[in-house]
């Protein structure tokens, strides 16, 4: 439990997320003491005003002005935690002492506005890679991901949209799915900050144990609700998942009006923005509500505004997290202008085979601006669609617009955990009367395609200069000039380095390799995640080979580095 105080007037009370405290003392409108911060995890400050108000969410704003260090001046939104307290939350990477001064609105209250301190961060000491290599960013060369620090990142993300519901319940639930991911390799987790898609507005199945994120009619967030949510997001981020937040289903912005929503990013930005989070403007961009009787001018409105929205984002966030939007096709389509965006989050289609993927995920590389894609929602395993998904569907699209995009990441999606289905007690119907299917979650948590996917992971960040991996279909063909499967799908490194994926098993024929090379040659089999021997594969004087995956007729990835 986070420090509080509970007196109107008291000076503000300093506290780590990880419950060391400080209070600040006197009437100056000073902590007495800094507090010690390792780098990267999360101090927050409170501020209880002096006077009441009719409605303090919508009468006063507050920020602190930090000074780093270095120099460095971040301005950091408080959020309004009830009644009448403001906090702020703030993380840094830089050791040493972290000043703030606050501005308030009213700056006639001298519990909000003036009101100075310290925090003071100390090199980090644990494991945690996300506290190591510090928060994601885009890599140096456009295409990929990396921390902080450098480190290549490979996204792999799981979708849990209604995870911050009390159908997921915290400690236990969340703490058993994050924990299973984890160990299958999952360092992403996509959740919407409760404004859910498949709902109208107020559906009781968007409740958590403190009810609604808004009160009726939007006319103020619930504090309450946001504390709950807290606790999920910091499990997350402790067990070094990335938050990739979702502000909102897209058709939620005709109804909060632009003004309203910018209020629910500032206060998301407040409250999670010191964590090591990614920001998702909005799911499904400019998809309106299903019963939407102007779909027209609600899809031209919702592009529109959300582009404003996230322009706005940009502005206010002062941690500088990365910023997409979940779209019906593609991120760079469901805005009006691209240079909001860090990365393209694409909707590759549950009902799409595996080549439509590939090709969404090559149209990614080849748009511009340059930028990072991935596939946000694919194929959701057991997904009860016709025919119902299976782990090769996922597993298929997985690898096939993985490749063709440049293996930058993927994010993977198992019916029954995305819309949180009980045992007994299944999400039920959308607004537009689907009903996608009543796996439990739990049940849906050991469904094979997750384990697949972790292998998958596992397999690429072993490849030499996967990092830097360009897609190159044509450096790869069948052997067969006969077969009509579609065609193989190739990335290429600088050092070398390939990465093959074939949807059947067959020969295959590489081109454009050095006359005379060695390569080292491994099979990789996708289903059971094992992989041959290293065996030697020489190129031709024209500089191809030719190489044929083991015994099993399915889908196969194929692995060759240089010798030496």
């Amino acid at each position: 439990m986070m420090t509080h105080l509970k007196r109107p007037g008291a000076a503000p009370r300093i506290s780590t997320l990880l419950l060391a405290a400080l209070a600040a003392v006197g009437g100056s409108s000073r902590a007495a003491d800094p507090v010690r911060v390792e780098a990267g995890k999360v101090a927050e400050v409170s501020f209880a005003s002096r006077k009441p108000r009719t409605d303090p969410f919508n009468e006063v704003t507050v920020d602190a002005v930090f000074t780093a260090p270095d120099g460095a001046t971040l301005r950091v939104p408080a959020f309004w935690a009830g009644g009448e307290t403001w906090k702020v939350r703030y993380s840094s990477r830089t050791p040493g002492s972290h000043r703030f001064r606050t501005e308030s609105s009213d700056a006639a209250d001298p519990a909000l506005h003036g009101v100075e301190g310290v925090v003071e961060v100390v090199p980090y000491a644990g494991d945690n890679p996300l506290l190591i290599h510090g928060p994601l960013r885009v890599a140096d060369d456009r295409r990929h991901f990396a921390y902080a620090d450098g480190t290549p990142f490979f996204w792999l993300g799981d979708t849990w949209w209604m995870g911050l519901t009390d159908r997921l319940s915290f400690p236990d639930d969340v703490r058993k799915l994050a924990d299973d991911r984890v160990a299958k390799g999952v360092n992403v987790v996509q959740i919407v900050a409760g404004l859910y898609p498949d709902m109208p507005a107020f559906d009781p199945r968007g409740r958590n144990e403190a009810g609604f994120p808004w009160e009726p009619e939007y006319a103020r967030i619930n504090p309450a609700y946001f504390d709950a949510a807290d606790r999920r997001i910091a499990y997350l981020a402790d067990r070094g998942i990335v938050p990739c937040i979702v502000g909102a289903w897209g058709y939620h912005l005709p109804w909060l009006g632009d003004a309203k929503m910018k209020q629910h990013w500032r206060n998301l930005v407040a409250r999670w923005g010191a964590y090591p989070v990614v920001w998702c403007a909005a799911g499904e961009t400019t998809m309106p509500f299903y019963l939407s009787k102007t779909k027209a001018e609600d899809a031209e409105r919702q592009k529109k505004g959300w582009t404003e929205v996230m322009a706005d984002l940009r502005a206010i966030d002062p941690f500088h997290r990365l910023i997409t939007c979940h779209p019906s096709r593609t991120a760079r389509e469901s805005v009006t202008d691209p240079a909001v965006l860090d990365f393209d989050m694409q909707q590759t289609g549950h009902g799409t085979p595996p080549e439509g993927h590939a090709a969404l995920g090559a149209l990614g590389w080849d748009m511009k601006p340059t930028m990072p894609a991935i596939s946000g929602e694919s194929r959701y395993e057991a997904l009860e669609i016709n025919p119902t998904l299976t782990d090769a569907d996922a597993r298929k699209a997985f690898w096939s617009h993985v490749v063709a995009s440049g293996c930058a990441g993927h994010t993977y999606g198992a019916n029954g955990i995305w819309q949180v289905n009980g045992r007994g007690k299944p999400y039920g119907n959308s607004p537009g009367g689907n009903n996608w299917g009543t796996t439990p979650w739990d049940v849906a948590m050991a469904l094979p395609g997750s384990s697949q996917l972790a292998a998958a992971r596992k397999l690429i960040e072993s490849i030499p200069g996967w990092d830097h991996f360009e897609p190159r279909p044509g450096l790869v063909a069948w052997a067969d000039p006969a077969e009509k499967a579609p065609a193989p799908l190739c990335v290429a490194a600088p050092s070398g380095s390939r990465l093959i994926y074939i949807l059947k098993s067959g020969p295959v024929r590489l081109s454009g390799l050095p006359a005379g090379a060695a390569f080292d040659l491994r099979w990789f089999d996708p289903i059971s995640g094992a992989v041959t021997p290293p065996a030697s594969l020489p190129a031709t004087a024209d500089g191809s080979a030719t190489a044929t995956p083991p015994e099993g007729d399915h889908d196969w990835a194929l692995v060759a580095t240089p010798k030496g």
